[in-house]
């Protein structure tokens, strides 16, 4: 066998079980995982054929799958506790600490985390994904002065997953520009970008890797071409320099670190925090 299967267990959608389970793998460097994900189980009849689907996995490949879980009901959270998995429950894990210091008993309601508990945020959350897809890739840079941070960077260097992360995440509005033969040719931003300075965050990448991500796009093109991405990653950096950009090297991190990052080094959202967005 040469991978460990894993389940994503919740009584939702899975989102968080997901999110914190390949958190955990990504410790384990040189090993490799199958995902499995199991919404929406939130009656004991569906835990029950979860549990079933957990043993059979575990007897076909003869060893525990690894089960990350998000139950916020007890009886549902037993019943999956019985499987031949590794159970690893995050609520179970912190509910009872919890409730032992604060003196109170959890409500154990179900949906919680992604529930709209703050309108206003989840308003501008949905307004900054329109403004992000808008302004994805250069299609348009009208309303630039709208924009909480404009990233720019050569083609797949990270650009629209991180901006529409931060946009989903955090409610940031995030535009994305695309540097070209034009810009490099020319030593300099084109008008638009140029206005607006002060919101550029650049990204780059090593030519390695971007090369790879390129031909897998587009093969044996000049767009993946080890002379093209070359010169545009040189040219790009170029730019950054001589405007001053901050910029970041996406090579070795998850679209959460590169976001993460921006805002960080920017102080963009302690600014959204203080103003209340």
């Amino acid at each position: 066998m040469n991978h460990r299967t894993v389940f994503f267990v919740s009584d939702q959608t899975g989102v968080t079980s997901e999110t914190l389970g390949h958190s955990l793998l990504t410790q384990f460097d040189g090993l490799k995982f199958r995902g499995v994900t199991v919404p929406f189980i939130n009656t004991p009849d569906k835990a029950k054929e979860c549990v079933r689907r957990i043993n059979l996995t575990a007897e076909v490949e003869g060893s525990k799958p690894i089960v990350f879980a998000t139950m916020v009901q007890d009886d549902l959270r037993e019943i999956i506790e019985e499987s031949q998995g590794l159970v690893l429950d995050f609520f179970g894990a912190f509910i009872g600490p919890m409730e032992r210091e604060l003196g109170r008993v959890s409500s154990h309601a179900t949906g919680k985390a992604h529930g709209v508990a703050d309108q206003r945020s989840y308003t501008r959350r949905i307004d900054a994904m329109n403004y992000a897809l808008e302004h994805d890739d250069g299609s348009t840079t009208r309303d630039y002065s709208k924009a909480d941070i404009i990233l720019v960077g050569v083609s797949r260097s990270g650009k629209t997953p991180t901006c529409l992360y931060m946009a989903l995440r955090y409610g940031v509005y995030a535009a994305n520009y695309p540097l070209t033969e034009e810009e490099f040719e020319q030593g300099k931003l084109p008008p638009a970008l140029a206005r607006y300075q002060d919101r550029l965050f650049g990204l780059t990448i090593t030519s390695r890797r971007l090369q790879q991500i390129r031909q897998e796009r587009r093969p044996e093109s000049r767009y993946a071409s080890a002379r093209q991405v070359s010169f545009e990653l040189r040219s790009a950096e170029a730019l950054f320099a001589r405007y001053g950009i901050p910029y970041f090297d996406t090579t070795e991190s998850s679209v959460e670190e590169i976001a993460s990052t921006v805002l960080d080094r920017t102080g963009l959202l302690n600014r959204l925090q203080e103003g209340g967005g």
